[in-house]
């Protein structure tokens, strides 16, 4: 919610994102390696929210057909029989992690199964790949796509203006892309398969929100804003006459068409010292809204005005809601009532303190009422109520006097939108949740109506840490960017609060006492106050500790053992120790400042640490610390190792980068030495969980590329065989954070992401505890389960789970069978696929052939249907009947 979030994702990437293109394998990792594949399935530990939400986007032809985009989390589809939002971009990949952050949608009035994507995170050094436009004729659930000569910016200054990809109302074929970086308008005439600039369009944007930024992130050109049609000037399979274009220019701002963008010209009158964040058309009455801000946005903001443009006369009214003299905000959210489209409405979305603000017009802009008024100052009169029950943790435990309020209403709120078809349902979105209404309309009859999180399902907090204790109430500890992370006593509700106590923007790193996991200790990032917090109660409450001079960030922690010392490694001064809760510092010796710290999880006096390719020791608490004689270790510091709980000295190691050691390493002697495993190609996270039945070890869990391929992998035998967990439908972009398994569920594993909050998985045994129990008689070599996930006129989405119910390993296989009612595949994946009339046969890929005696494999494919959408009664692989479950 807070800017912080920006950097929280930079600092991610700092770290080691840029270490996702596949490395040149030096000949002694080219070992081979056997993969086999095991059927996962996914949830999100429920937060609900956690980030900004800078678009939502309704279909115009189509009933409750939604979606929404996210600055580095993906995009949504609003699922109205649940009320919740379904994620459409988990199939993002580690080489292309950019393609989370989404700065743009567009839904398909004409046909509306169409849907469209501009994505790319940042147009600087940061993201290594040029932006893209995703195209789907499913809603979503598949993707093609076109890559651009130009990087996309989802998480850049300005992302909340748009929508910079427009659809032609009348002829969809045409599409619209505005561009940053000077790169200009660009056309599409192929319904997105290829892009061409439009060269007549005669300004590329010059506005910068700070010029002297040698990172290139806030000093970019956030060039073309929106795009906007005027459908009235055209008929059914013609491109429509008058395209409307925003720019990111103080003076000048907004630029039209009137011959199907074949010619353009700067609107005559416009006003000037302003960027307009929002351009829409009430094509009925014949007006142009346009809500200006004196800044980009999405947080900073000191002017704004609102002013309306006839577009049959060109007369420009200033229909502001206040005084320019009296806003100390931009203006941006603004919508029209398709069902009346008199009314207007428009936020404030860069006044932060007491409160944003909403207004709304029943009169096209001629009179204003506000979401809430003064009485007597500083004394509030509402016309909602919040209820955040669902998310109770977005009152962020404050008790603020007025005219603050708990929760808010929000901040950063550029996307704001009605219904087009039910004047009562309004969404909007924040910096940390999307917010909605389905009563709406009695603001005008003088009643209070409820505002809502409507969220549920859209999961976008960045990863820092991740921690599951043995015992305890606590299921799950998690370290976020901007609300600083949850303890989940159940993944599958949402937790009452966010960490407080304090109450860090960031939560960098945290870690609990092995054999006492009631101690429990965090750091994190805070404007103001002490930057590491203790725990005796599994986490349930906490307490400050007292910072040692010059600490000005979260850095990393370690918990001993037994929980009576912690070693701490803030930013801004080197390695700290104490004993007991902080209440007191001293420096350790023979570690270089920045260095990561773990303990180890047997001996409370061992503690470890590396830095820039050395691995360090300390056996006294912390107090000195030896440089190890290992070497051939990663010489950066995108590092994450962890000590086995249970075994003295049992270090594990993962990272390193493209241009030299990356890989998974292992010590048995407390670090002395270091064996690296040959067949992992490169790995970035290492966490433990529960071991398998009959397994002397915990089982292993990491985000790498073995074998080369890159996923989710566990292996249950210290890493000599691994199975990959994911799929490519579940890949979540950037994974490289943290991982853990969980200790007392075997086969759970908890899976960072930067945008995407905290994937939990478990085998398609529903992650059993690993021991025990007698499986019933298998009636075949095979089990089939098929369900139909999605479905909707005309098309459905469907997942079938192949299960090894013989006992014998399986090298290859090939399923096949015939759809009852003529359906027709159109996109399949995690297999290779063929159909010929109703028959379909689905092969195995390279990575997934092999499928072990009692594991599964799954493959999810896209579909046509039409009268009745049956499900197959039988399937064979080769010559066997499966079973269906």
């Amino acid at each position: 919610m807070r800017r912080t979030r920006i950097l929280t994702a930079v600092l991610a990437l700092a770290a080691g994102l840029l270490a996702g293109t596949p490395p040149a394998l030096a000949a002694h990792e080219t070992a081979q390696v056997t993969l086999t594949a095991d059927t996962y399935t996914w949830h999100n530990a429920r937060i609900d929210g956690g980030g900004f939400v800078p678009g939502i986007v309704f279909n115009r032809s189509e009933k409750n057909l939604a979606y929404a985009r996210t600055d580095i989390g993906g995009a949504y589809r609003w699922q109205e029989s649940t009320k919740t939002w379904t994620p459409l971009l988990d199939s993002v990949g580690w080489d292309e992690w950019g393609h989370t952050g989404v700065v743009s949608l567009a839904s398909d009035s004409v046909d509306p199964s169409k849907v469209y994507a501009a994505v790319g995170t940042y147009t600087n050094s940061w993201d290594p790949t040029n932006g893209a436009v995703l195209r789907s004729a499913d809603r979503g659930a598949s993707w093609q796509k076109t890559d651009l000569p130009f990087k996309l910016g989802g998480n850049m200054p300005g992302r909340g203006m748009g929508e910079r990809l427009a659809i032609d109302p009348n002829k969809d074929s045409v599409l619209y892309l505005g561009a940053p970086s000077g790169k200009g308008l660009w056309r599409s005439t192929d319904s997105g398969v290829t892009w061409a600039q439009v060269t007549s369009f005669p300004n590329v944007g010059n506005y910068v929100q700070d010029p002297t930024d040698t990172s290139g992130y806030a000093s970019d050109n956030q060039g073309i804003t929106w795009v906007t049609f005027d459908e009235s000037t055209g008929t059914a399979g013609t491109a429509t006459k008058t395209v409307y274009v925003g720019v990111a220019d103080l003076q000048n701002s907004v630029y039209r068409s009137t011959d199907a963008g074949a010619t353009w010209t700067r609107l005559a009158g416009q006003p000037t010292g302003y960027l307009a964040h929002k351009g829409v058309l009430d094509a009925v009455n014949g007006y142009l809204y346009l809500s200006y801000s004196d800044k980009g946005g999405p947080y900073d903001g000191g002017k704004g005005q609102l002013w309306r443009y006839a577009t049959a006369t060109g007369t420009w009214t200033n229909v502001s809601p206040v005084a320019e003299a009296d806003t100390y905000y931009g203006f941006s959210g603004l919508t029209v009532d398709r069902q009346h489209p008199g009314t207007v409405m428009a936020t404030a979305y860069s006044s932060w303190w007491p409160d944003t603000q909403l207004f709304r017009s029943t009169d096209s802009g001629a009179t204003w009422t506000k979401a809430w008024d003064y009485t007597s100052y500083p004394n509030r009169s509402n016309r909602y109520t919040m209820d955040v029950s669902s998310s109770p943790w977005l009152t962020f435990g404050a008790n603020p006097s007025p005219p603050e309020q708990t929760p808010k209403l929000g901040w950063m709120t550029e996307a704001l939108e009605i219904d087009p078809f039910n004047s009562n349902r309004m969404m909007y979105g924040t910096g940390a949740t999307l917010y909605g209404t389905e009563n709406l309309g009695t603001w005008d009859s003088g009643g209070q109506f409820t505002i809502k999180p409507m969220v549920q399902g859209l999961e976008e907090t960045a990863v820092d840490d991740l921690a599951a204790p043995p015992s305890g109430g606590a299921q799950l500890f998690s370290a976020l960017g901007d609300i600083g992370g949850f303890r989940h006593t159940d993944l599958t509700k949402v937790p009452s609060l966010m960490y407080t106590s304090p109450t860090f923007t960031t939560t960098t790193s945290l870690d609990f006492a092995e054999t006492n996991p009631n101690t429990v200790v965090r750091v994190g990032n805070l404007d103001s106050g002490p930057h590491i917090a203790f725990s005796t109660d599994n986490g349930a409450n906490w307490f400050a500790g007292t910072d040692p001079s010059g600490v000005s960030g979260g850095g990393t922690v370690a918990a001993a053992a037994d929980g009576g010392r912690f070693v701490w490694s803030p930013a801004g001064i080197g390695v700290q120790y104490t004993t007991g809760f902080g209440s007191s510092w001293s420096a350790s010796s023979g570690i270089p400042a920045g260095a990561a710290v773990e303990s180890d999880r047997v001996d409370p006096k061992t503690f470890y640490g590396f830095k820039s390719g050395r691995f360090y020791v300390s056996t006294d608490g912390g107090a000195t610390f030896t440089a190890s004689a290992a070497t051939g270790l990663p010489s950066g510091d995108s590092v994450r190792f962890k000590a086995l709980p249970g075994t003295e000295g049992d270090v594990w190691l993962a990272g390193g980068a493209t241009d030299g050691a990356y890989g998974l390493w292992h010590s048995t002697d407390g670090g002395a030495g270091f064996t690296k495993l040959s067949h992992v190609d490169q790995a970035d996270t290492i966490g433990f969980g529960k071991a398998a039945t009959g397994a002397s070890y915990q089982t292993l869990y990491t985000s790498a590329r073995i074998g080369g391929v890159r996923g989710i992998f566990r292996s249950t035998d210290q890493g000599t065989t691994w199975t990959r967990i994911n799929d490519d439908a579940h890949q979540w972009g950037w994974t490289g954070a943290a991982i853990s398994g969980d200790p007392r569920v075997y086969g759970r594993v908890y899976v960072s992401t930067n945008g995407r909050g905290v994937i939990y998985g478990d085998t398609a045994g529903g992650g059993d505890d690993g021991g025990g129990g007698t499986d019933p008689t298998p009636t075949g070599t095979c089990t089939v389960a098929y369900s139909i996930t999605n479905q909707w006129t005309g098309g459905f989405q469907a997942d079938v789970r192949l299960t090894n119910t013989g006992s014998a390993s399986w090298t290859s296989w090939s399923l096949a069978w015939s759809f009852p009612n003529g359906q027709t595949v159109g996109q399949l994946w995690n297999a290779d696929w063929a159909q010929s009339g109703a028959s379909v046969t689905a092969r195995n890929v390279s990575w997934n052939g092999t499928v072990a005696a009692g594991s599964s494999v799954s493959f999810g494919f896209t579909g046509t249907w039409t009268g009745t959408n049956a499900k197959p009664s039988s399937f064979r692989l080769g010559d066997q009947t499966c079973t269906v479950a």
